[in-house]
Formats: structure tokens, C-alpha cells, sequence
């Protein structure tokens, strides 16, 4: 079998190619220097405090770092609400800062993440180097912003979640550990201890992520049945936060399999020659006849053995020369067909990629490349299947997004009554489909030319925040009075891309 040639290898990758020009805009004000008498209606904003995960924090390009934190969404509005004349004596809006704009983070010296993404003129790429920030290396808050990457519904209850010890167990977040107030605190109750007079709630969104970008795999769907559950878990918190807290705004889950993460690499990605397409239908030839076989035996026994012509119709392996085949993957949603009471093999669940499938965007570093240095004929998603981890199933899709819209049908019963609502779900997807106007652009759903996500494909860009940050403001307005959205952030004023020199 003749290998694929590397300009071939390259795939889709073509869509990553980048011509726009990096913009380094460390200095990027978090709000319009045009004047604007701030008032905030019946809302008091003079201690804002924010509670979410990566969004909230400030993560972007695939890491959490200093710039980044700087232009999260939560602390470009607290720079707006600060201006309210009401609340001249409000205090800082203070956020966990990490120690460099590398990106990632250490446990005890020894790297956790990665670093951040950056552009290298031709894709994204890490930035070399190593962080200094260590999660070891506490910083006690509690901060404005309590919001930190991964943290799920449920984790902000948790006491204990930023403790060493839990940490050692897997049982506490290294972002929180960094932050924690005490061994023993949670989330929540380092929010309230801060007597906030207003409060930013953004819950479930890595619960839906962190489904999504295993691949629908190993990490359960949200959980919308159990007691403890997402209804439980997000009841609490709400419920807690209403208790103490006045006002507040909560946002709801997006569609996170509408980001450019799961929908830049296409699902017939494969270009193949005339001898390699030659060479992999004669591969396949006999998982093929597997497959009539086991059709023929379903016929036979009523269905007692084998799969249905319609199943073997979407496991066939067929192929040709052309610049748009399909991906090979393992799909354990396969009835698995075991032939060897009749003196045949065990098929393997194979089949090729439909266009109900989501590749991610993870996959781009092996997609194509031999799975065998020693063995130029097996090249994965061509002659050597994608695990489950890397493609998101039509299933696995509509089953997500029937737990989103559970998650946010909760969201809309039990957030506090008289607090704003920001339509998250709608916003992005309005992002992705059609685009929405911010001042001079038009912030699509593209991988880096739409200017609203980053480079990771999921969490937004300076800019991005920036919009995200005055639509909540248009929210937060309708509720209270308020007229956050007359000092709306400027889209010149945040960058799209950080540069790999960037202080």
C-alpha cells in the first residue's frame, strides 16, 4: 500500500492556514474612554463577584495566563460597573493572577497544562517554555472572581476542593487550590464570605464540555436525574447565593458542539490516490465479506445473529481515488458481531465517518501520520481507526444537546427570581450561524477568522469576551435599569491573537 504523500497528509489543515496579522494589544482598556454617566438603576454594583469556569476565568488559546485573565468577560464589566456614580467607594475587582503569559500550570514543579496556543503562521501551535505558576504556591483569596477551568456544578459545593490533599487524590481543582481561601473552603462559600452586592452565576458549561471533548467516551452526560445531580447542584447554589446576595445575573449553557472545536476538521477529510485508494479497498475486502456474511446470517436466524443490511449499509469500507473521503473510526455504538460460532472472526466495529459525525479538533495532530513509524501502511483515520475519544458521534450529539436543553430548562426554574437572564445558548449560536455585529467586525464562528473564538476552538478571544461582555451588560440593563451598555467595551480595543513574544 502506497503511503499518502505529506502534502497530502497535511488534510484539512488547509482550513487553518492564517493570513490575518497577529495583533498585540497587551495594553487593551476593558472599557469606552468615551464618557458616559454610569448609573445602576435598582442594582447595586459595588462588589461584584463572579462564580463560573474557563469561560469566566479568563481562559483562551487552550490556557489560563495573565493577558487572558485581564480581558475575561467578568472582569471587563466590573470595569464598567465601577464607573456607576452610585458606587464610587466599590471596591477592586480582584482576580487570581497567574505569575507569566505562558500558560499552564505546575503542581509542585511539575507542568499539569500546557502551554498556550499561538499562531506560528501556518496553525496554531504551543508557545515553548515552561509557566511558573504553581498551584502549590497559594495565592489565598477569595477573589471577585471565582470562576476556575473545569469546575463543574457540583464542584462548587464541594468543600475541600481546593485542598492539598484532595488534590493528591484528584478529588480538588490545582486552579482553586491556587485560590482557596482555606484548606477546608468551597466555592461557594468563599463567594458569599465576600458579601457580594451583585453576582455573576455562569454553571453547567463544563459540564457540557467535558462530555464533548472526551468524545462522548468516558466522561458521563450531565446528570439531570440523580439528587445530586446538575438540578440539585445548580438549586444549591443559586439557592444560596439568593439567600445573601440582592442581585445577580445567570447565564445558561451554549451549545458547545456548535464551536469551531468539533466543526473545522470535516468529516470526509481523507484524500487518497488511485494506487493507495486501490490499495486500501483490497484491505478491506474481507471485513467487508464479514459483514455480508453476518447480513446473511441476520436473514437466516430472524435476527438472533449477525446486523441488519441497514447497519452493514453504514459499516461498509468503501473508498476512491479523490480528495474527500471519509475518516476511519472505531464506534463502539456498533453491535458487535461475533462470527466465530459459524467458524468465522470477530469483526472489529469500524466504519467510516458520516456527515452526522464531529471530528475534533484534537484529532489534527494525528490525523493522517503513521500510527507505526516502522510501517508507512497504517495512517490513522485512513488504514487505522480513530478511537471514540476523537469524534463525537450523531448520537452522542443529539443525546449532549438533549442534556443541555435539560440543563437549561433547570437553570430557567430555579434561578432567583428578579435577577437578570442572559441567553448564552441563543448568543452562540447566533455567533456560529449567522454572525453578530460588534462596532466595525462581524464576529463569526471561523476558527480565528471569525475573531470570536481562539485558537483552542472553544473559549472566546479578548475581542470576543469583550462582546460577550456587553451582551450580558444589555441583560443585566433590562433588568435593573441600569445603563452598563452605553459604556459598552470597543471591539478595536481587544485583540483577536496574542503574540508568542507577548510579556
Amino acid at each position: 500500500m502506497k503511503i499518502l504523500n505529506n502534502k497530502y497528509l497535511l488534510l484539512s489543515m488547509s482550513l487553518l492556514v492564517f493570513t490575518a496579522c497577529i495583533e498585540d494589544q497587551e495594553d487593551a482598556v476593558p472599557y469606552s474612554e468615551q464618557f458616559v454617566e454610569v448609573t445602576s438603576g435598582t442594582a447595586d454594583f459595588s462588589n461584584m463577584v463572579a462564580l463560573g469556569a474557563t469561560v469566566t476565568a479568563g481562559y483562551t488559546d487552550g490556557a489560563l495566563f495573565y493577558e487572558g485573565q485581564k480581558n475575561s468577560f467578568a472582569n471587563i464589566m466590573s470595569g464598567v460597573m465601577s464607573q456607576a456614580i452610585e458606587n464610587q467607594s466599590s471596591n477592586t475587582f480582584s482576580q487570581p493572577y497567574t505569575d507569566d503569559n505562558i500558560g499552564g500550570l505546575l503542581i509542585g514543579g511539575q507542568p499539569y497544562n500546557g502551554s498556550r496556543l499561538f499562531f506560528n503562521g501556518s496553525g496554531p501551535a504551543s508557545l515553548p517554555g515552561t509557566t511558573t505558576t504553581d498551584a502549590l504556591n497559594v495565592q489565598a483569596g477569595p477573589y471577585s472572581n471565582m470562576a476556575a477551568p473545569g469546575v463543574n456544578a457540583v464542584h462548587m459545593l464541594a468543600p475541600g476542593y481546593g485542598s492539598f490533599a484532595g488534590l493528591q487524590v484528584g478529588q480538588a481543582n490545582p486552579y482553586y487550590v491556587r485560590m482557596a481561601s482555606s484548606q477546608g473552603a468551597s466555592i461557594l462559600g468563599d463567594a458569599i464570605a465576600q458579601a457580594p452586592s451583585f453576582v455573576s452565576l455562569w454553571s453547567g458549561f463544563s459540564d457540557a464540555l467535558a462530555y464533548a471533548t472526551d468524545g462522548g467516551t468516558n466522561v458521563p452526560l450531565p446528570d439531570l436525574t440523580s439528587a445530586q445531580g446538575f438540578g440539585f447542584a445548580f438549586g444549591t447554589t443559586a439557592g444560596s447565593l439568593n439567600a445573601y446576595v440582592a442581585n445577580g445575573v445567570v447565564i445558561n449553557v451554549p451549545d458547545v458542539t456548535n464551536n469551531p472545536f468539533f466543526n473545522t476538521i470535516p468529516w470526509n477529510a481523507i484524500p487518497l490516490d488511485a494506487a493507495t485508494a486501490g490499495g486500501l479497498s483490497a484491505a478491506f475486502a474481507p471485513y467487508n465479506g464479514g459483514l455480508d456474511a453476518s447480513v446473511g446470517l441476520y436473514a437466516a436466524t430472524g435476527g438472533a445473529y449477525g446486523i441488519s443490511q441497514a447497519e452493514a449499509d453504514l459499516r461498509y469500507i468503501l473508498v476512491e481515488a479523490g480528495p474527500a473521503n471519509p475518516i476511519l473510526i472505531n464506534d463502539e455504538e456498533l453491535t458487535v458481531i461475533d462470527l466465530t460460532p459459524f467458524g468465522g472472526p470477530v469483526l472489529p466495529n469500524l466504519r467510516h465517518t458520516n456527515s452526522s459525525d464531529k471530528i475534533l479538533l484534537s484529532t489534527s495532530s494525528i490525523l493522517g501520520t503513521q500510527a507505526d513509524p516502522n510501517n508507512p501502511t497504517l495512517v490513522w483515520g485512513v488504514s487505522v481507526p480513530l478511537d471514540d475519544t476523537r469524534v463525537l458521534t450523531g448520537s452522542e450529539i443529539s443525546a449532549l444537546q438533549t442534556a443541555i436543553a435539560g440543563m437549561n430548562s433547570t437553570i430557567d426554574a430555579l434561578a432567583p427570581a428578579g435577577w437578570a437572564r442572559f441567553d448564552a445558548h441563543s448568543f452562540f449560536n447566533e455567533v456560529v450561524e449567522q454572525g453578530v455585529q460588534f462596532d466595525d467586525y462581524v464576529m463569526t464562528g471561523d476558527l480565528v477568522f471569525g475573531g470570536f473564538f481562539s485558537l483552542d476552538g472553544i473559549h472566546p478571544t479578548a475581542r470576543g469576551n469583550a462582546l460577550l461582555a456587553n451582551k450580558v451588560m444589555e441583560a443585566i440593563d433590562a433588568t435593573y435599569g441600569s445603563n452598563l451598555s452605553e459604556a459598552a467595551a470597543v471591539a478595536g480595543e481587544f485583540p483577536t491573537n496574542y503574540s508568542p513574544t507577548m510579556n
